[in-house]
């Protein structure tokens, strides 16, 4: 497995600081691997296994220690043996009861480095989150970039140039075990990490009983990636089709869909106003793999799944990301980081004038000083006005440019 990077280079800095590293993605995103890597970090860096517990709650080697009277002993117990301070990670912590209590617990009776994983974002915010409220910092780990894929492909030689790895990317997304499998295999496990994540991390967690609208509700927002939607509006989709339900009820199950974090609703941002909009969102899956796994229709559409993963690699590059909205025009994307803001616009090709100068219109219109994009699978640079356009696969590849023709 390769190394992941981008995320231990946040991570490291933090070891042996009094804050819990709390570590949240979607189901076989890497979370595990990540922790494994962190200890191979602190053994090549002079601690001693008998200073490291882990626990993978997914295992039924560890039930017994889901209850949290449980863990909490048994970790007091592996503290009694550390030659110093403990080191301690629990994977996929969501499985223990009251597991606030005995991590508040043990930061006051260890001198201990806490890790832990979960598989929902609602992770922190019960009741009992207040607990260690100021005293974590969470880091949200998503599937294989382009660029971790390709670190891979350079390993097996499965792919003979970017561009072919680009596609099967499309395709079949970046969940990192995929890539050791077989590709007749792939639609398999990325069918079977389907089905976990809505009966595992949605049905049970949530004691849901309607399979059939959850299925139905998924599929329909999987087809419709990158579309403005309200509940009210989706309601009405789907009884069309048939289903009959409320925009309450919607809601309430979107809830629990982006809490699996299987997918993201990204509110509009009003550019000029400078402040969020209500309504409207967009939604946009967690891995293009995942999302082909289960749409209702065999045709590939270039033009979602290429604004798909431009939205995921900008999260994975540490931007907030909104959809932006100005008088009677969008822009796909409006990203912020600390100080800095980029606009972004994505499309399948440039291929007629009416696109560019829509793509390229919409930008110009924005009157300030950021840097403002355009991707798409065009090779050649249609930069102008100050617009920057990047080919697709170099912009997964590489940093922003801040020039035209700079890669």
């Amino acid at each position: 497995m390769i190394k992941r990077t981008n995320y231990l280079s946040r991570i490291i800095p933090l070891i042996d600081k009094n804050l819990i590293k709390v570590i949240t993605g979607v189901r076989r995103s890497g979370k595990t691997v990540l922790l494994q890597q962190i200890q191979e970090y602190l053994l090549e860096n002079g601690k001693a296994k008998s200073d490291i517990a882990y626990i993978n709650f997914e295992s039924k080697l560890n039930a017994d220690l889901k209850n949290g009277e449980a863990l909490y002993k048994y970790l007091l117990n592996a503290g009694k043996n550390a030659s110093g301070k403990i080191y301690i990670f629990l994977d996929e912590i969501q499985a223990v009861d009251k597991w606030e209590e005995v991590v508040s617990s043990l930061l006051v009776d260890l001198d201990c480095d806490i890790y832990i994983t979960g598989s929902n974002s609602k992770l922190l915010s019960g009741e009992l989150a207040t607990l260690i409220a100021g005293r974590y910092i969470q880091i949200h780990v998503y599937p294989f970039t382009l660029k971790e894929a390709k670190e891979i492909s350079l390993q097996n030689g499965k792919y003979s140039s970017d561009e072919q790895l680009f596609l099967d990317y499309l395709r079949f997304g970046g969940l990192p075990q995929r890539f050791y499998l077989e590709d007749e295999s792939v639609e398999a496990y990325l069918s079977d990490t389907y089905d976990a994540i809505v009966i595992k991390d949605i049905l049970r967690r949530n004691n849901l009983n309607d399979e059939s609208l959850l299925n139905l509700l998924l599929t329909f927002l999987m087809d419709n990636i990158g579309n403005p939607f309200s509940a009210r509006s989706i309601a009405a989709a789907l009884a069309a089709s048939g289903i009959k339900t409320s925009a309450d009820t919607v809601l309430t199950y979107i809830g629990y869909i982006k809490n699996a974090m299987i997918m993201s609703c990204v509110g509009r941002y009003d550019i000029k106003g400078k402040k969020l909009l209500a309504g409207g969102e967009k939604y946009y899956a967690v891995d293009t793999g995942l999302r082909n796994a289960v749409k209702s229709s065999d045709e590939i559409d270039y033009n979602k799944l290429y604004e798909n993963i431009v939205y995921l690699e900008l999260l994975a590059r540490g931007w907030d990301v909104k959809v932006g909205k100005t008088d009677n025009y969008e822009i796909d994307f409006v990203a912020y980081k600390g100080g800095e803001r980029i606009y972004v616009q994505v499309c399948y090709l440039l291929a007629a004038p009416e696109t560019i100068n829509r793509e390229f219109g919409n930008l110009k219109k924005i009157d300030d000083n950021y840097p403002k994009y355009v991707i798409s699978g065009d090779l050649p640079d249609f930069s102008r006005n100050g617009i920057i356009h990047q080919n697709i696969i170099k912009f997964l590849l590489h940093p922003l440019p801040t020039t035209a023709g700079q890669f």
